[in-house]
């Protein structure tokens, strides 16, 4: 773990940073401890999986039979009628408003030939439709489960007996897939649906000429395209050669960002790959269009972006929650700290505990605070318990759910990784500040991405600001200590300006750091406690970390590698020569000389007749 400047570092743990993976994995759905998923389809229907416990996927259901959840009651009856050769639905539900929140206490899980079909009233002058045979007979095969608890659900009503013959297992699956089949449809309807949304009657091919634009003006603009079956795009990322410099200075801590879908307006799914430079500004590391939203799409989207960055994985990764997402996260960033956006889950519980918010007024900015201003877990989990006895709470799942994953989104259970954010208390800027600044009605991709490119200018152009702004030390000095002057000359004036209120702060841990450094006779900060992250330095120099040597020997493998790596080299030369004539001058001279020295070494080679191509 390093240690960063003294006065900036050690303010709750944020600027920490750690390399050590984190076992635990975000996953959305319901899930019991046997570990028992749930998806549901668009319709709302359960779709389960039909792994059970070894010790009770061979019983037979009975009465007063118990289950901790829903869930698990339903796999348990699933696997009893795949054993036995039927096939199964959900009849009924049943919820109750509990302390404000609705509260499932109540389901039904029927043979498929439950009931009769009803017959619709028909229209004489309609053209005759074909008629279709109904499977249901009226079969009383049933159980119900009520809810006694959080964790209890409880079997107290059942029948076992059919009015049909049971088919085969064999039979049943080819009931549910025919079902699965159903839903494969819905799903291509979706894309197809939104492909319309984003590119109007031009379907992708205004994506794949924006790619190629892109490409010719900036050999180092990365494109990739999934497509589907059917060969229509699935997926799109996109990484600009600037984004990918500035991730090799502050790619440490990653947002995924799908922020769009806060914003009504914005039906186009975009994400993007965000991160903080040493200003505290949002940068951007990348683009994406998330039109299929599975578990293997997201995989190929962050194995894509990955390969990008020339497969640098970062130290830290936050996304929103979902069992999609989190699944891929675990399979292509298995030694990154996954941490899931607390902002978009605080934002959920307006939603959520709407009814409990209006009840008690004090409750949201209660649980913010509890949330982001306890530096320790005790404090944290004292905090916690005295609002939920507060508001007579322990009973509310929602709240419930978010406490079990706390060690995924409560910044207490967070300080042993590096995040890059310069306060937990505020919130940083989001890509969906863009699109509610820009946007208040749908819009094609052309106008989108037209106006994305702007804005990413711009920001370019605020950071080489920001980089080039000289302030007077003297105009922000709170103290006349060698060591907080050492430190306005090395910091940016971001990461200052946050440690000063530390600095004042006498009841902080960092006055008892610079206390120790007093009493040992240390004025100056030693070099290994200053970070070069948020340094006015940042950018100057070898790559953190050592991470040049690390590319050199990837690079190695293949001249697509190397010619990349060279594209980037390049890149960053151009970044410093654009500042200034002076600048371009000497990066001109240099690229000239290099470029002399490669031709000549060629010419050497072909001379003596050892010139070859080595592919590896």
């Amino acid at each position: 773990m390093r240690l960063l400047f003294a006065c900036v570092v050690i303010i709750s743990g944020l600027f920490r940073r750690s390399n050590a993976p984190d076992a635990d994995q975000a996953g959305g759905g319901a899930a019991s401890s046997q570990g028992h998923f749930v998806d549901r389809d668009a319709g709302g229907t359960d779709v389960i999986a039909t792994d059970v416990d070894v010790d009770v996927k061979n019983q037979d259901p009975y009465l007063r039979m118990e289950f901790e959840s829903d869930a698990a009651a339903r796999a348990f009856y699933n696997a009893y009628a795949s054993r036995l050769g039927f096939g199964i639905r959900v009849a009924r539900s049943r919820s109750e408003r509990r302390k404000g929140v609705e509260v499932l206490v109540m389901k039904r899980f029927v043979c498929l030939k439950e009931g009769h079909h009803k017959k619709k009233a028909t229209d004489l002058s309609a053209r005759k439709k074909r008629k279709r045979l109904s499977i249901r007979d009226g079969c009383p095969a049933m159980m119900e489960v009520v809810r006694r608890a959080p964790d209890r659900w409880v079997v107290t009503k059942l029948v076992l007996d059919h009015t049909h013959v049971v088919v085969s297992p064999d039979k049943v699956r080819e009931i549910q897939l025919r079902r699965l089949s159903g839903k494969y449809r819905e799903h291509e309807n979706y894309l197809k649906e939104m492909r319309l949304r984003m590119f109007g009657d031009g379907d992708a091919q205004v994506l794949l000429d924006y790619f190629k634009k892109m490409q010719a003006e900036n050999p180092g603009f990365f494109y990739a395209i999934q497509v589907d079956g059917r060969n229509c795009m699935a997926n799109a990322v996109w990484v600009d050669a600037k984004a990918r410099i500035s991730y090799t200075y502050f790619g440490d801590a990653v947002t995924f960002d799908t922020s769009y879908k806060q914003n009504e307006n914005m039906t186009m799914p975009f994400a993007a790959f965000t991160g903080v430079n040493h200003h505290g500004q949002p940068v951007v590391f990348g683009c994406a269009l998330v039109v299929d939203k599975t578990e293997s799409s997201f995989t190929w989207l962050f194995e894509t972006w990955l390969t990008a960055m020339f497969r640098r994985h970062p130290i830290s990764l936050t996304t929103d929650q979902g069992k999609a997402i989190g699944a891929a996260v675990a399979k292509v960033f298995p030694q990154t700290h996954h941490r899931l956006c607390r902002w978009r889950i605080l934002s959920r519980c307006k939603k959520k505990l709407s009814d409990l918010y209006s009840r008690f007024p004090t409750l949201h900015e209660e649980l913010k605070k509890c949330v982001n201003e306890c530096d320790g877990i005790e404090m944290f989990e004292i905090y916690w318990r005295s609002v939920i006895d507060k508001y007579d709470l322990r009973e509310n799942a929602w709240l419930q759910s978010l406490y079990s994953m706390r060690n995924k989104w409560v910044p207490a259970y967070l300080t042993g990784s590096f995040f890059a954010e310069l306060s937990t208390t505020r919130k940083l800027e989001s890509i969906n500040r863009f699109y509610r600044s820009h946007f208040s009605t749908e819009v094609h991709f052309q106008t989108f991405i037209a106006k994305f490119d702007q804005e990413m200018d711009s920001r370019y152009a605020e950071e080489a600001q920001m980089d080039n702004t000289v302030v007077p030390p003297e105009q922000i000095l709170k103290t006349d200590t060698v060591m907080e002057k050492q430190a306005v000359n090395i910091y940016t004036r971001a990461a200052f300006e946050i440690s000063k209120k530390s600095w004042l702060n006498p009841f902080t841990t960092i006055r008892h750091v610079l206390g120790v450094f007093f009493l040992a006779g240390v004025i100056l900060l030693p070099d290994h406690c200053v970070s070069r992250r948020w340094t006015k330095k940042a950018k100057i120099g070898p790559e953190p970390d050592g991470r040049d040597d690390e590319n050199e020997s990837y690079c190695q493998s293949s001249p697509i590698l190397r010619y990349n790596d060279l594209v980037r080299d390049a890149m960053k030369c151009a970044e410093k020569g654009a500042v200034s004539a002076d600048a371009f001058k000497v990066a001109k001279d240099m690229l000239r000389k290099a470029f002399a020295e490669i031709a000549s070494f060629e010419e050497k080679l072909a001379k003596s007749g050892q010139h070859q191509v080595k592919n590896t």
